[in-house]
């Protein structure tokens, strides 16, 4: 009987752990699949590049940091590409070839500045200076998005608001007003109208608002719409001088970053083009890139680019007399990361006195419109 129970238990337990297996392994193909397409955040490869930045320069080889960093990753999917980098490079392939397989996780800047550290025998050195642009950048983001989570979130809470208070508490309001048999104050009829509207037709006009957001991000992903995007963005006030002075900071100083690297000048421009994420730097990089190969300077192009601010052309046309291109771009990135922190206090502090307004005036107009039959009762009643 012992003998029955300790099989039954054995085969019970081999079960289990067939099954657990099973599991890890679905997981792990999961991941595979995953790895080629999913995008690792900047600020995970922040981390790995700082990482491997510093255990290179303490003399681990490469295969070894990358096998020490696959373990502390806790991104299931950077962990594969991690090994499928690692078991590349051991198998002979160059570290850039075998990061330039995973274009979601490494972009063409790390790639490239990879290369630029391969041909150099600099790769630790150049990981750091990687690793600092990429922490710049983070930086930068944040600031930008700070900005924007206070409105953002506050006038999320007042459209829910305004959608509760006109659905279910308006028509409470709406029958009571009905036993008044008088004409009501054009104000609480508007509301009343807006409010069964909204009952009829809530579904319709979400569906509509999914449709529209969809729409316009189909358009976006178009060369067309990317340009229209980008034109809209730079007239609207305040916002459009916040982005032409990110995309500035960012094209100054992914152009200094590449070049300090080593990087070839018309790599270094396709690379920039394509970082940039906006058509005008785009654009001027094409430009830039088509005037350097007949034998111009980058100075000559910005000269007569609009986007590019007079500050941007004196020092690119100082740092070609100096050949220190990529010195006076670093400074000219700095300043405007400074002048983007001041603009985003500003428009944080504007935005709050704005918003309160914004629902003092929609949430006390409908109060108002609300109340205005209680105020006249006596006359309504008459």
């Amino acid at each position: 009987m012992a003998t029955l129970n300790s099989s039954s238990a054995s085969t019970s337990g081999s079960k289990k752990r067939s099954f657990a297996e099973g599991q890890r392994m679905a997981k792990r193909k999961s991941y595979e699949k995953q790895a080629k397409r999913k995008k690792v955040k900047l600020v995970e490869l922040t981390v790995f590049t700082q990482q491997l930045a510093a255990m290179l320069e303490a003399g681990l080889p490469l295969v070894s940091a990358l096998e020490a960093l696959e373990e502390q990753t806790e991104n299931p999917v950077f962990q594969v590409i991690i090994r499928n980098v690692k078991n590349e490079v051991s198998a002979g392939r160059s570290f850039s070839d075998a990061c330039g397989d995973y274009p979601k996780a490494f972009p063409n800047l790390f790639v490239s500045m990879v290369e630029a550290g391969e041909a150099s025998g600099s790769l630790a050195e150049i990981l750091d200076k990687t690793s600092t642009y990429f922490e710049d950048t983070v930086k930068l983001i944040k600031q930008v998005k700070g900005a924007l989570v206070y409105p953002v979130v506050v006038i999320g809470l007042a459209v829910i608001l305004v959608n509760v208070l006109l659905i279910f508490v308006i028509p409470v309001f709406a029958d009571m007003f009905k036993d008044f048999g008088a004409e009501l104050p054009k104000p609480t009829q508007i509301l009343i109208g807006v409010s069964d509207f909204l009952k009829s037709y809530i579904v319709f006009l979400i569906g509509g608002i999914f449709g529209i957001i969809w729409l316009i991000k189909k358009f976006v992903a178009t060369p067309k719409g990317r340009v229209v995007k980008d034109t809209l963005i730079l007239k609207i006030p305040v916002v459009g001088e916040l982005a032409r002075k990110v995309n500035l900071s960012r094209f100054c100083r992914t152009y200094a970053i590449l070049m300090r690297s080593g990087v070839p000048i018309l790599r270094t421009l396709e690379i920039v083009a394509s970082a940039s994420g906006n058509v005008f730097v785009e654009a001027a990089c094409k430009n830039v890139s088509k005037h350097i190969s007949q034998g111009g300077q980058v100075s000559e192009v910005v000269a007569d680019d609009p986007y590019f601010p007079p500050m941007v052309k004196h020092m690119t046309r100082a740092g070609e007399q100096t050949g220190n291109v990529d010195g006076m771009l670093v400074k000219v990135a700095d300043f405007y990361d400074a002048e983007v922190d001041t603009l985003v206090k500003a428009l944080t502090s504007l935005m709050e006195p704005l918003l309160i307004c914004f629902l003092g005036i929609v949430i006390g107009g409908i109060v108002m419109a609300m109340f205005l039959p209680i105020f006249q009762l006596s006359s309504v009643v008459g």
